[in-house]
């Protein structure tokens, strides 16, 4: 039988290092994970009806994290399926709402905005750090798939309430939403932001970026798309990032070295 104190033993137990580093190309496949993410979802849920789509999603996104959970260590394949799966099942959540639901994405992108912070406040209070080169326990790695899973719904929502809602089309969302990623980069290069804070700033824009790319490439041409069709846009891209990720799965270029940073240690009263 298991007992609670020797369960929270084994989740807070250290061991290797179990998400990549932060080079070129990670943001490379996680721009194209959030693309096909988006891809991927549009064309399920039209190939399917939306409930086998939406369950097939959600099948997809366990199967990807036990497998990444069973690793002991980072393995890119495990990862980055991981993370395309989260991306098709994220894309789902978030348009469940407003399909289903009827949730205008001003509203649905709030909720999961104000999701990603109690995670965000949530996984601090708890490890006293956010930063990605400490992820070497079940604990905190269940908090940064929370966070990335929270990210994903909130990118698909701000990127749909840009594209619809505020009338900017995909296309104009693709601008958009380049020239805010360039914010942290240019924050953490030049104005010395933190960079725990401009990797976060960063990796929930990519979503809507990707997505919006994805939009515009697959939905028709009467919608503002150039109508290639969600099925052969996620072909595409597919085959690219498994082109990525076996050069990094045979490389190692994105294998983190050293041990993780230390964390901050709560004051002593």
């Amino acid at each position: 039988m298991w007992h609670p104190l020797r369960v929270t033993s084994l989740l807070s137990r250290h061991g290797a290092l179990r998400v990549p580093e932060i080079t070129a190309y990670f943001w490379i496949a996680k721009g194209l994970s959030t693309a096909l993410g988006e891809s991927a979802s549009d064309y399920l849920v039209s190939a399917l009806s939306p409930i086998p789509a939406v369950l097939l999603g959600f099948v997809g996104f366990v199967v990807s994290l036990v497998v990444q959970f069973a690793m002991r260590r980072y393995r890119a394949w495990a990862y980055w399926f991981a993370v395309a799966m989260v991306g098709v099942f994220g894309t789902m959540a978030a348009d469940v709402l407003h399909v289903g639901f009827g949730v205008p994405y001003t509203l649905s992108a709030l909720l999961y905005g104000i999701v990603l912070f109690a995670v965000y406040l949530l996984w601090y209070r708890v490890e006293r750090t956010l930063s990605v080169h400490t992820i070497d326990s079940a604990r905190r790695e269940l908090f940064y798939w929370a966070a990335v899973v929270a990210t994903f719904a909130l990118g698909t929502a701000a990127g749909d309430l840009t594209a619809v809602t505020f009338d900017l089309g995909y296309l104009g969302s693709v601008v958009l939403f380049a020239v805010v990623i360039a914010v942290p980069a240019v924050g953490h290069r030049w104005l010395r932001w933190n960079p725990i804070f401009s990797f976060w700033f960063a990796y929930v824009v990519t979503r809507p970026l990707g997505a919006s790319v994805a939009d515009w490439l697959g939905k028709p041409v009467d919608v503002g798309g150039l109508g290639l069709g969600g099925g052969a846009v996620s072909v595409v891209l597919t085959v690219l990032i498994a082109a990525v990720v076996g050069y990094l799965a045979v490389s190692r270029v994105d294998v983190q070295r050293g041990e993780p940073a230390p964390t901050v240690e709560p004051a002593r009263r």
